[in-house]
This record gives C-alpha cells, structure tokens and sequence, in this order.
C-alpha cells in the first residue's frame, strides 16, 4: 500500500518531536527567535524654555511686589519693564500735595508713548493720612488721580522698602521730603532723581522725559 506525501500540518505534527531530540541551548534560539524585538525609544528633548511676556527678563530695580492702594492685591513692578517711570513718594498734608495734580495729568499726556507715574504713599515725614483706604479717597475725589499708586510704606532710612533702599544706592541720594522724584529709563536703570521743588511741568525733567520716551524699550 503506497504512503500518500505528507502535507504541512502532517509536518507540524513532528515538530514537538524534532525539538526534544535537539540540545537544551538550540532549543532556546528557535523559541526567543520567534519573539519580537523590544526596541528602547529614544529620549525625548526637553521642552524649549518658553520667552518672558515681552521678551525680556525683569531688570532687578523692578523685581519687586507692592500692594495696590485701592485694594491691597500684590502688585510686582515687573509688569513696568520697557517703560519709562517717574517714582514719586507722596502725601496728603504736604505743601507739594498739589504736585498730584501736575503728575496725573503728565500722565494722562504720555502714557501712551510709555511713560508711567508710580506713586508710593508715605508717613515718613508725619503728613500722611493714617490708612489706604482713606489715601485712595483723597486721591479719586481731589485730583482724579488714575496713575498706579501704592500701600503706604517707607522710602528712607532702614525702614525703607527694598526698592526704595536701591534707588537710594543707585542714586547716592534718598528722599529728603515728600514728593521727591526718581526717573527710571526703559532699561530698568536710575537716569536722575528730582527733588521736591522740581514740579511735573519742569522743563528739565520734561526734557529728560521725551528724551527717555525716545529711545525703544530693550
């Protein structure tokens, strides 16, 4: 009787025996063989670090937070980088009070070409009003005052705030009464200080002002 040729399942069928007969170590290449090659992936790279808001960094005259007079939320000056700043200490019993009014409306005059006025209320000199909210008053009622201002704090001896303690040193000089005036150029540095009789429509620090406007922010 003639054996019919054995077909590929027949084959499948001694496979089990062909491996018993081969050594322990061949075995183990034909059964790993058939598993896929894990393959590491590559690492990732990291993120690139995302730009400041405007493109550059916080000058470190202007790293500082101060409460918002109106309602005392924290206010870091850092959102002033790329201006042009006139720092005034003010107050509300001082013979220069009226100066307020000339600065609101400096201003009002170039805020759109980069210039902010930052007032920073202060008892230093024993005429200032006792509270924030009282200061805010004052301010909205009598001179319509809408420049950034701030909490009362201190501008002069060790008492000073921190950015009030690094105009001094920058400048050599700190404030020696009310209303005494810092200019801040676009670069975050000190351009001169002004003092208290030098009123917002002086011609020198009108000058100094358009002159600072000038120049582009960094």
């Amino acid at each position: 009787m003639s054996r019919r040729p054995l077909g590929f399942l027949d084959r499948l069928a001694h496979v089990p025996r062909l491996l018993a007969a081969l050594p322990a170590s061949l075995v183990g290449l034909f059964t790993l063989s058939s598993a896929p090659a894990v393959v590491a992936a590559p690492p990732q790279a990291a993120p690139a670090a995302a730009p400041a808001a405007n493109g550059s960094a916080c000058p470190p005259l202007l790293n500082h937070t101060f409460a918002r007079l109106q309602d005392e939320k924290p206010q870091s000056l850092c959102q002033y980088r790329g201006k042009v700043l006139l720092v005034v200490n003010t107050a509300s019993y001082c013979g220069f009070t009226n100066q307020y009014q000339g600065l609101e409306d400096l201003y009002a005059r170039y805020k759109d070409k980069g210039l902010v006025v930052l007032g920073f209320p202060s008892g230093d000199f024993f005429q200032e009003k006792k509270s924030n909210e009282e200061i805010a008053e004052f301010c909205e009622n009598t001179f319509g005052v809408k420049f950034p201002m701030f909490a009362k704090s201190s501008v002069r001896g060790s008492d000073a705030s921190a950015f009030y303690k690094q105009l001094a040193q920058q400048t050599g000089v700190s404030p020696k009464w009310n209303f005494y005036k810092y200019l801040i150029g676009r670069d975050g540095q000190v351009v001169s200080a002004y003092a208290s009789t030098t009123g917002p429509t002086d011609r020198k620090l009108l000058g100094e002002i358009q002159a600072l406007l000038a120049k582009p922010a960094p």
